[in-house]
């Protein structure tokens, strides 16, 4: 559905996104992550014709993103925060909007956008009264009106709390339900995990991975352990080739695993005369995140 191809783009000296290709297929919810200055929101932009390329092509459907693409249609797009005529009502903003791109209200698909978005009636209470929650729901409801296939979304729960974060999260599964092909930016790592099938790691312009959620966290794993004595334990542990570390976190601990295996660090507890009585893995989309970028250093 959209596919970057050795994408690049210099700013004088400075190279934003540095010779990067990945794809997202259909009905996929893909994460892009980094961190400030990863070269996010430049790849976005270049893929939905708002920034041209140095080199490389944006595609969308197969074909490449020109400026006034008729194709553009077919994508929502939501770049850094939605903004509105702060003294008009939700609706009369929806209305406005797309009666500017030369289209009858009437053929909006304004109930389904809606529907989806979930302002109830404060789509008829002014923009200026609303939270920045609201706000980010009106945007996603304006990027609906279009019945759009893709959806691109920079940044969409930046700056809310967590009761606005979370209702972001349940629009963007059903935007998913309901099949549509999703790339959003995002440094928030656990809401790419809980909300995102597939997930692209940048880092300073440049790609670093990309594929399964599943499959990136499994490539680094926790093991969290409550023993009966945790000092014996540490001590324990700092033998056991293939453990990375070992930290604190009451009542128990976690230990970060490289080369070593569950049942090698419940064995190795147990011979060396510690009680083991909780165990469990965790494998965190946070953990690989920071290991990838390690890696890259």
């Amino acid at each position: 559905m959209l596919e970057v191809a050795g994408l690049t783009k210099r700013f004088g000296a400075v190279v934003a996104v540095d010779d990067v290709s990945f794809g997202v297929d259909p009905g996929q919810v893909c994460g892009l992550l980094g961190p400030n200055g990863a070269g996010k929101t430049t790849t976005l932009r270049m893929l939905v014709g708002l920034v041209h390329p140095s080199s490389g092509e944006p595609r969308l459907f197969g074909e490449r993103v020109r400026s006034g693409a008729t194709d553009l249609a077919r994508v929502g797009t939501m770049i850094e925060h939605a903004a509105f005529v702060p003294y008009l009502s939700g609706l009369t903003n929806l209305r406005v909007y797309w009666e500017a791109g030369g289209g009858r209200f009437e053929d909006a698909a304004l109930d389904e956008a809606l529907a989806i978005a979930d302002l109830g009636d404060a789509v008829h209470r002014k923009v200026k009264t609303y939270s920045q929650g609201m706000r980010q729901r009106l945007g996603l409801a304006r990027m609906l009106l279009g019945q759009p296939e893709v959806l691109v979304l920079d940044e969409p729960t930046n700056g809310l709390d967590p009761g606005e974060m979370r209702d972001v999260r349940d629009l963007l599964r059903r935007l998913s339900e309901r099949g549509n092909t999703v790339l959003l930016s995002s440094h928030l790592l656990s809401e790419v995990e809980q909300v995102c099938s597939h997930a692209v790691v940048m880092d300073r312009g440049r790609l670093v991975a990309t594929g399964t959620v599943a499959d990136l966290t499994a490539s680094v794993g926790h093991l969290y352990v409550e023993v009966d004595d945790v000092s014996r334990a540490r001590t324990v542990l700092a033998g056991v080739p293939g453990v990375r570390g070992v930290t604190n976190e009451a009542p128990g601990l976690v230990v970060e695993l490289g080369t070593a295996e569950r049942r090698e660090i419940v064995a190795a507890l147990v011979h060396g005369g510690v009680g083991v009585e909780t165990v469990a893995s965790r494998r965190r989309l946070e953990d690989a995140f920071l290991g990838l970028l390690d890696e890259g250093d």
